[in-house]
């Protein structure tokens, strides 16, 4: 039997860019139980309301919803039970530091599998204010509307 080979997303916070200001990306591995890698494969996760903790100088993934795997028996797992996510200790410290400070929080970007194991980017971030999002709103339409006139003017 083959192994999986590349990166298949399995889910993704595309809301996360909006809300937060990104300040720092890892990768890092993901403790699971059978049940939700199952359930991971057939592509069923949630990372809306997730969020990162340091406690005990180790992380741990919150709020993610990983539903209950169908064909699971009494076996199945809670689907937003706490979760380990696994990093070097200079990088967990570093984390625990940086969210010390005022603003700065750990969020989860996508949830994937790397060449058969689970994985999920997080991001060390800053939330961003209610004009910060509609001035990345406004500078995003204004880049869209002057690569358009570009665009019409080049085909006159």
């Amino acid at each position: 039997m083959a192994k999986d080979v590349g990166r298949k997303v399995v889910a993704s916070n595309r809301k996360a860019r909006h809300d937060y200001v990104i300040e720092d990306v890892f990768e890092a591995g993901l403790v699971l139980r059978g049940t939700e890698v199952k359930a991971l494969r057939m592509g069923r996760a949630s990372l809306v309301d997730g969020w990162c903790e340091v406690t005990n100088h180790e992380l741990w993934l919150e709020g993610v919803h990983i539903p209950e795997y169908s064909q699971g028996t009494w076996t199945n797992h809670a689907p937003r039970r706490k979760r380990k996510l696994l990093l070097h200790r200079t990088e967990i410290d570093r984390l625990e530091s940086k969210t010390r400070e005022k603003g700065q929080t750990i969020i989860p970007l996508s949830l994937y599998f790397l060449d058969g194991r689970a994985k999920v980017e997080i991001a060390l971030a800053r939330g961003k204010r209610e004009w910060d999002k509609r001035q990345a709103l406004r500078e995003r339409q204004d880049n869209m509307e002057a690569t358009r006139a570009i665009r019409e003017k080049r085909d006159l």
